[in-house]
């Protein structure tokens, strides 16, 4: 798996991934909306954070300590969704030291609960949209196995809506991988124009995810819904 950022311990599993739902998972109930709210990591989500992944099914989990070492060092490229006090999804992500232009998306997830909702691509519209307001980067990057439609429509989608081009090529092959992985395929989405674009439209404040989307209260991020 790719190793992410050198100046912190390795993370295993440092690919870009998307669970998509299964099982008796099924639409939402249009008649209860749910609040989510965006923002930044704290260490106090690092715990949440390492459960949440563990409840993908799908994702390569790291150690608690990792996560928190994420939220402390690399929380303004990264989000958090909360419901209420539950954590609905997050991505983790940072710039490139060698191309500070950039933003690697490292993990998506999204909690059994809150898929098909659209949380996946609006986390993703939102961090790309205020990364980009704040640090100038101009492209996104993530590594998606062959395997994993979702990711790979995540990032479709994405660029889409921003009239972004996307181009395919592998980072880490097989061979380097090892013990049978599937090759890890670098997508690169820009440049990225301004506003950031989701699937559905810009990111606007009165258009949320089954409601009202706005940032916790103690943070000082901006809900771009």
């Amino acid at each position: 798996m790719p190793s992410g950022d050198a100046s912190v311990p390795s993370p295993a599993g440092a690919d870009t991934q998307v669970k998509e739902p299964s099982g008796p998972a099924g639409p939402p109930d249009p008649g209860s909306p749910t609040r989510f709210h965006l923002g930044s990591p704290s260490p106090a989500d690092g715990g949440p954070m390492e459960r949440l992944a563990r409840e993908s099914g799908g994702l390569d989990v790291n150690s608690t300590y990792a996560y928190l070492l994420w939220c402390r060092d690399f929380a303004d490229t990264s989000v958090v969704a909360r419901a209420g006090d539950r954590l609905a999804g997050f991505i983790t992500g940072y710039r490139r030291p060698a191309a500070p232009d950039t933003l690697f998306v490292w993990q998506v997830a999204v909690g059994p609960d809150f898929r098909r909702r659209g949380l996946a691509s609006r986390m993703l519209g939102h961090l790309a949209g205020t990364v980009r307001a704040e640090t100038g980067v101009r492209f996104v990057e993530a590594t998606v196995t062959p395997d994993n439609k979702a990711s790979m429509h995540l990032f479709e989608s994405f660029a889409q809506a921003n009239d972004a081009d996307l181009t395919r090529d592998v980072l880490f092959s097989e061979h380097e991988l090892g013990s049978g992985h599937e090759p890890e395929v670098l997508h690169r989405i820009g440049p990225l124009a301004r506003p950031i674009g989701v699937i559905g439209g810009p990111l606007r404040p009165d258009r949320a995810l089954g409601g009202p989307l706005t940032p916790p209260r103690g943070t000082t991020g901006r809900a771009r819904d």
